[in-house]
């Protein structure tokens, strides 16, 4: 007696859902997902430090390019008048 029919099916479903009931089922998928990316965040480890670090420095050189520091803009104004009074 084996579960090649579909009664079978039927009352392993109602079994299933009378012990565990609809909010766990409900909620399986959901936490098997989590668990499913944990494990693969938890796999690479490392990797994922080192890619926010470079992200992040990334970031700064990109601010950095795009709104140098006062300081260097400004030795940059005094070196093109220095130049300008000599000629």
């Amino acid at each position: 007696m084996g579960f090649d029919s579909f009664w079978h099916w039927i009352i392993l479903l109602v079994i299933v859902l009378l012990v565990f009931g609809t909010k766990k089922i409900r909620n399986l998928g959901p936490d098997l997902g989590a668990a499913i990316r944990d494990f693969k965040k938890s796999l690479g480890g490392e990797d994922d430090a080192k890619q926010k670090e470079d992200e992040a420095r990334r970031k700064v050189d990109e601010q950095l390019r795009a709104d140098p520091p006062a300081g260097a803009s400004a030795s940059t104004t005094q070196s093109q008048r220095d130049s300008s009074e000599t000629k």
